[in-house]
């Protein structure tokens, strides 16, 4: 079993960690940034995104597609309640935390990436890419047409920052109601947490989170994914913590 993945891909994480929360074995390939549309087809698969998963010769994309046929494979331990009730509020958690909260922090990311040359310098140096310096401006054009692929733009990322209070008041309010955050975690739990995650790697974000119960459910489910990520948002826009 192989899932193919980008190293900092918080869906990823979330299919990576549901199948270790099942004790399946499987491999994981890191797909070159930005080379995943055309290397995903050439394996197969019908999207451009991870993360994709190789399984008993099916292949499935996306994080929500995964929990689903992993829970199909090997029932135990459950991602899903039994309870219908019980069921139905971690099947619309999942949704929610894919659908509207998955997409933060890839936008701002790769928002930051469009405009800094200092972050693109500072990326390619820590992944010990050749001439940083003359790597950086010629990975803009490529950044830039990222960013317009899921509408990074100004209005959208302080868009964003005013929402996320919102969202992680959701998210507390999700644990507070017992869908994620159990004794048991599921699929809701994996979808969000490391999307939460992934916003605590943002220096400017990391105090409006941490002390939160989404924070410190994050940490909880994915303790050790990615590094700190020196992206600049507009102080303006950023929540007070």
């Amino acid at each position: 079993m192989t899932l193919y993945s980008l190293a900092p891909s918080h869906p990823a994480r979330a299919a990576h960690l549901m199948l270790d929360h099942k004790g399946i074995e499987h491999r994981v390939v890191n797909l070159p940034a930005g080379s995943q549309p055309i290397a995903l087809r050439a394996l197969g698969f019908r999207g451009a995104t991870v993360p994709a998963l190789k399984l008993d010769g099916r292949r499935v994309q996306g994080s929500r597609q995964i929990s689903q046929a992993l829970d199909e494979l090997q029932p135990d331990p459950p991602l899903f309640p039994a309870d219908p009730d019980a069921r139905a509020a971690v099947k619309e958690a999942e949704r929610w935390g894919e659908g509207a909260y998955q997409p933060v922090p890839r936008r701002m990311f790769r928002w930051a990436l469009s405009q800094d040359g200092d972050l693109r310098r500072h990326l390619i140096e820590q992944d010990r890419m050749p001439a940083p310096a003359l790597t950086a401006p010629a990975m803009q054009p490529v950044a830039a047409l990222f960013a317009r692929a899921v509408g990074a733009d100004d209005a959208r990322i302080r868009s964003d920052l005013s929402e996320l209070p919102r969202h992680l008041d959701h998210v507390d309010e999700l644990i507070a109601a017992g869908t994620i955050g159990g004794e048991e975690l599921n699929a809701a739990d994996f979808q969000i947490a490391t999307t939460t995650r992934v916003l605590l790697n943002f220096p400017q974000l990391r105090p409006v989170i941490q002390s939160r119960p989404a924070g410190e459910h994050a940490m909880r489910v994915a303790p050790r994914f990615g590094r700190e990520i020196p992206i600049r948002l507009p102080d303006d826009s950023v929540p007070a913590a």
